[in-house]
C-alpha cells in the first residue's frame, strides 16, 4: 500500500469513526460552553462545530485538524456583540471576516505560522492543558460555577473554577465526584497496553464508555441513591424538533451591515485573530502528529474562510482550527479528516435528532474526558524537556504558558514571542562574527570572520570587538562566508579603518563591498 492509499479519506473508518465520536464527545459542551461565554445564542455554537466539522473538514488539507468555535475569540466576540447590540449585525462581521480570510490564503499569508518559535507553541499546548484542567475542576465537583463577572474579565473567567472551589462544603455534589472518580479509572484504563492491544476493546472508545456509564450511574442514583442524583448539572441543548425544527433555529446577517465601519473594523479583528490562531493550532497539532504530515496554511486559510462566511449566512459563531479538539482527534487514534468529518455529522444529527437523549449526559463525565485532555497536554515531563534545552527555549515556554493563563491566548503567545524575539537578538549579537587567531603564526595579525548574514542588529556586537583590539596590530575583516552585509555594519567597518590610523592598526578586509565602503564618507 503506498503513502497516498495509506492515508485516503475512507480507507481508515475504523480508526476515523471512533476519534471522531470522541471529539464529538469533546466539542459538544465546549461548543455550548464557548457560546453561553460569548454571549450568544447557544445554538450558534452548535452551527459553527457543524460547519467546522463538515466544510472546513472537507476542504481542508489537514488530517489532524478539528475546527469549531474558538474559546480564545469569546471575549472578542463578546465585545462585538455588545457594541453592535443586533446578532445579525455580528453575522455579518463573521461573513465578511470570512471572505478576508480567503483572500488571505489566496494572497499565500499562511507561512506566517511558521515563524512561531516550538517553544512558544509547546507553551500555548501547555497553557490550554491548564485552562483546560482549572474550568472541568467544578464540573467535576459538580459546583456550580455561575458569575456574571467570570464572562466580562478573562482572568476571574480562568479562575473563578478555583475560586469556586471554596464553595465545596456547601455545593460539593458527591454523585458527581463519584462519576468523576470512575470516569477517569476507565479513561486511565483503556489507557494501559492489555486495552489497547486487545483486537476488540481497541474499537470501543473509553469517552464512549464513559458517557454512557455516566448515564447509567445517575439513573441509579435517581432510583436507589436519591440524593446522590445529578439533576442540574447535565448537558443542555435547545429544543428541537427534527429537520423544520433545525432550520427554524438558524438566521442570517443583515445587509445593512455592510455599509456600517464598525461591522468592518469587528470582521477586520476577527479576521486577523481568527486566521494567526488556526495557523498556530494547525503548527502544534502538526507537531502532536504521530506521522508528522504537514497541513498546507494557505488552504487552511481558505476553508476557514468559506467556514465563516456559511457561518455569517446561516448564524453560527466565527471559529478557527482549535487545538483542544485537534489533541483529542489525535490522541484517539484518527488517520484521515475523515474523524472531524463525521464529528460534524454527529453534531447535525444529534442536534436533530436526539437533543433529549444528550441532556442525559453528566457534566461530571465530559469534564473526566477534558480532565485528561488537559493533563496530556501539560505533561510535568515536558516542562522537564523545555528546562533541559536551555532558558532560551524554558523562558519563552513558560511566560506563554503564564500569559496564556492570567490573560488570554493571544496576550500570551504575544508575551512568549517578545522573550523569543529578545533571545533571537541576543544570538545575532553574539554570532555576528568569530575571532579567527592563530598566536603560533603571527600574534600580531587578528583574523576577524564575518557571520553568513551580518545585519543591524549585529552592529553593536562588531563596535564592541573592534574597540577591544590592541593598538598596534594587524586586522583582517574577511567578509568571504558573507552573502548580505548591511550598510550599517559597513559604515561601521569604513569609521574602524579611518580611525585605525590613529591607533596605529593596520586594516585590511577580503570580500568586503569598496564600492559601498567608499561611497560612506
Amino acid at each position: 500500500m503506498n503513502k497516498a492509499n495509506k492515508f485516503s479519506l475512507f480507507s481508515n473508518l475504523a480508526a476515523d469513526l471512533p476519534a471522531g465520536l470522541v471529539v464529538f464527545l469533546v466539542a459538544l459542551p465546549l461548543c455550548l460552553g464557548i457560546a453561553l461565554s460569548s454571549g450568544a445564542p447557544l445554538f450558534s455554537g452548535i452551527i459553527a462545530g457543524i460547519v467546522g466539522g463538515i466544510v472546513v473538514g472537507f476542504m481542508s488539507g489537514s488530517n489532524t485538524s478539528v475546527s469549531g468555535p474558538a474559546a480564545g475569540l469569546t471575549v472578542i466576540v463578546l465585545n462585538a456583540i455588545t457594541e453592535l447590540q443586533v446578532f445579525e449585525l455580528f453575522l455579518t462581521a463573521v461573513f465578511i471576516a470570512g471572505a478576508m480570510q480567503i483572500v488571505l490564503g489566496f494572497l499565500k499569508a499562511g507561512v506566517i505560522g511558521y515563524y512561531f518559535p516550538t517553544s512558544v507553541i509547546k507553551g500555548m499546548l501547555a497553557g490550554i492543558g491548564i485552562i483546560l484542567i482549572i474550568k472541568q475542576i467544578p464540573y467535576a465537583f459538580g459546583v456550580n460555577t455561575t458569575s456574571d463577572l467570570a464572562t466580562f474579565i478573562p482572568f476571574v473567567n480562568d479562575f473563578q473554577a478555583v475560586e469556586d472551589l471554596g464553595k465545596l462544603t456547601n455545593e460539593l455534589s458527591y454523585g458527581a465526584l463519584i462519576i468523576t472518580i470512575v470516569s477517569l479509572f476507565v479513561l486511565l484504563l483503556w489507557e494501559r497496553p492489555a486495552i489497547k492491544n486487545n483486537k476488540i476493546l481497541t474499537y470501543i472508545p473509553g469517552p464512549l464508555l464513559v458517557v454512557l456509564g455516566g448515564v447509567g450511574i445517575n439513573k441509579f442514583f435517581k432510583f436507589f441513591v436519591p440524593n446522590l442524583y445529578i439533576d442540574t448539572q447535565k448537558v443542555s441543548l435547545p429544543a428541537i424538533s427534527g429537520v423544520e425544527g433545525f432550520f427554524a433555529e438558524l438566521t442570517t446577517f443583515n445587509l445593512s451591515g455592510f455599509l456600517m465601519p464598525q461591522v468592518w473594523i469587528v470582521a477586520f479583528t476577527i479576521a486577523i485573530i481568527a486566521s494567526l490562531e488556526t495557523l498556530l493550532s494547525l503548527e502544534a497539532a502538526d507537531k502532536i502528529d504521530p506521522y508528522k504530515r504537514i497541513s498546507p496554511p494557505n488552504r487552511e486559510l481558505i476553508a476557514q474562510g468559506t467556514g465563516n462566511m456559511i457561518n455569517g449566512l446561516v448564524g453560527g459563531l466565527p471559529l478557527t482550527a482549535v487545538i483542544v479538539r485537534s489533541s483529542a482527534n489525535i490522541t484517539a487514534g484518527n488517520k484521515t479528516k475523515a474523524s472531524a468529518i463525521f464529528h460534524g455529522i454527529l453534531l447535525l444529527g444529534s442536534a436533530m435528532m436526539i437533543p433529549m437523549l444528550l441532556n442525559l449526559i453528566p457534566l461530571a463525565s465530559l469534564a473526566a474526558i477534558l480532565l485528561l485532555i488537559g493533563y496530556k497536554l501539560t505533561k510535568i515531563s515536558l516542562f522537564k524537556i523545555q528546562f533541559k534545552l536551555g532558558w532560551d527555549q524554558f523562558l519563552p515556554f513558560i511566560v506563554t504558558i503564564v500569559g496564556i493563563v492570567f490573560t488570554d491566548l493571544l496576550k500570551g503567545i504575544g508575551m512568549g514571542m517578545a522573550v523569543a524575539i529578545v533571545y533571537i537578538v541576543m544570538r545575532n549579537f553574539k554570532n555576528s562574527y568569530f575571532f579567527k587567531s592563530q598566536p603560533e603564526e603571527n600574534p600580531a595579525i587578528v583574523h576577524i570572520m564575518l557571520a553568513e548574514e551580518v545585519s543591524f542588529l549585529n552592529k553593536g556586537a562588531l563596535i564592541q570587538a573592534l574597540d577591544n583590539i590592541e593598538d598596534g596590530k594587524e586586522v583582517i575583516i574577511d567578509g568571504t562566508n558573507s552573502k548580505s552585509i548591511d550598510y550599517d555594519v559597513l559604515e561601521v567597518i569604513e569609521n574602524f579603518r579611518v580611525n585605525a590610523i590613529k591607533r596605529n592598526i593596520s586594516v585590511k578586509t577580503v570580500k568586503i563591498p569598496r564600492v559601498l565602503i567608499g561611497s560612506l564618507h
